[in-house]
């Protein structure tokens, strides 16, 4: 096998045209410097330099050449892994990331900006999904709106509570009871994630809502509700705080509250990059509940 340290002495001594300037620049003795030759040669199988002696520069031969060539790109790839290593430690790699609109619209933001400005040379990978099964394949972290199995590990980073979103003026102002639902017409997202939950919550107590328009899209959920097709529940993070076209009513009793969690793979080692990443979430999330 050829070592590392015996290819750099062969380039240095191949650059350097002399054993006692390679020794010099590599801070070795020209006695060192011939042993390790002696060992590349005897592997190679044949001399790797020409010593004509005297003030005479050495000069390679093409077996040399061979194993020169290929050793320079071994010490690339080499100082390649080695600043790849060290980008690593210091968090500039990459980090593949799942969400879902509500995060990807509030928190991610602010987790995304303060990523790149602590690792300016990270590279961030987003993937939005609206799913009830979340799929972890391939990614570090997920934003999700529950916990799940035994195999993921979770952080729960906020309760984001139901309000019911109309025009203002459609209702009262304060709170509305949840009796005020049933039969009432509702725009709403689909029935998966936590809708599902928040409408067996309604069906159980024999709260039944008359859902005229279904949507993934929060915005167009919200503009149904400024067209007057109905009204909506939506955790609150689903609207903007300084929408003056809608109004915002808490619910008496209150609905089960969406909590949403950040998620990996259960027994993962993080790299520094996803190990921030899940600080910041922390915090952002923090800034988002106060």
């Amino acid at each position: 096998m050829y070592e590392l340290r015996h290819l750099a002495t062969l380039a240095a001594v191949a650059d350097e045209g002399s054993f006692g300037r390679a020794a010099s620049r590599l801070g070795y003795t020209q006695s060192s410097v011939s042993q390790q030759i002696a060992v590349l040669e005897k592997t190679a199988g044949g001399p790797l330099f020409d010593r004509p002696g005297g003030p005479k520069p050495v000069r390679i031969t093409p077996l040399g050449a061979v194993v020169l060539r290929h050793g320079r790109e071994l010490l690339r790839r080499a100082d390649d892994m080695r600043d790849g290593i060290e980008r690593f430690r210091a968090g500039d790699s990459r980090i593949d990331i799942g969400t879902f609109q509500t995060v990807s619209n509030t928190l991610l933001p602010q987790v995304i900006r303060e990523l790149r400005d602590a690792h300016p040379g990270c590279d961030i990978r987003l993937f939005e999904e609206e799913t009830d099964d979340p799929d972890l394949t391939g990614l570090d972290l997920m934003f999700f709106d529950g916990r799940t199995g035994d195999s993921i590990e979770d952080l729960k980073l906020l309760d984001d509570p139901y309000v019911l979103v109309a025009r203002p003026g459609d209702f009262p102002a304060g709170p509305i009871p949840l009796e005020k639902l049933d039969g009432l017409p509702l725009v709403a997202h689909p029935a998966i994630c936590h809708q599902a939950v928040v409408e067996d919550f309604l069906n159980a107590r024999g709260i039944h809502p008359q859902f005229v328009f279904r949507t993934e899209g929060n915005e167009a959920l919200l503009a149904m509700v400024r067209a007057g097709l109905g009204a909506a529940l939506a955790p609150r993070l689903a609207v903007l705080r300084d929408d003056e076209s809608l109004a915002l009513h808490e619910l008496t009793p209150e609905l089960p509250p969406r909590e949403i969690f950040l998620l990996w793979q259960a027994g993962r080692t993080h790299s520094p990059l996803a190990a921030h990443a899940i600080e910041l979430a922390r915090r952002a999330a923090a800034d988002l509940a106060g």
